[in-house]
């Protein structure tokens, strides 16, 4: 990878380690709600990684123990990002490979 192609075209709507980083970043304020972090290099990304895994640290990494409104930042981001995926054919299940 040279750059990050963005949130906007990463595959299966953007629910790949990558677009996950991006959409934590938004629902922790790290960056705004409409960076899409297109065109970043890898240690821009790895900054942004770094950054958000230290916001994760105090809830344990879980969703269900974020504080109001961080868990409904998160569902609202990833709820629709989900819903995108599988109106692009995204399939949540795992192959026999995966």
């Amino acid at each position: 990878m040279t750059t990050y192609v963005g949130l906007d075209e990463d595959i299966n709507g953007g629910l790949t380690h990558l677009g996950r980083i991006v959409l934590d970043g938004r629902v922790f304020g790290i960056i705004p709600d409409a960076e899409a972090c297109t065109g970043w290099d890898a240690a821009r990304l790895q900054n942004l990684y770094e950054q958000v895994y230290a916001a994760w640290e105090p809830y344990a990494h879980l969703p269900s123990r974020l504080p109001e409104p961080l868990r409904s930042r998160h569902a609202e981001a990833y709820g629709a990002v989900v819903a995108q995926a599988r109106d692009a054919g995204w399939d949540p299940e795992l192959g026999e490979d995966d």
